[in-house]
């Protein structure tokens, strides 16, 4: 954050780290690194790649930032 108050900078990162905690982290036990980290690369590309999201207009993030010719 930048200064006191000022909770709404990192609003969308806070929602994305409440996410994957609640809905992959928890759900979920490694007992080693390697297989906690290809469970987190699984789980951000399901967010990317798969998930539609309200604040895109229903879109993917990867549909949405990537440019296809598409309009916005």
């Amino acid at each position: 954050m930048d200064g006191r108050g000022r909770a709404l900078d990192n609003i969308f990162v806070e929602r994305f780290w409440r996410t994957l905690k609640y809905e992959w982290l928890y759900l979920n036990d490694y007992e080693r690194v390697r297989d906690l980290r290809c469970g987190l690369r699984e789980s951000m590309d399901v967010c990317n790649d798969e998930r539609l999201h309200s604040s895109l207009n229903y879109r993917t993030p990867r549909e949405f930032f990537l440019p296809t010719g598409r309009d916005r």
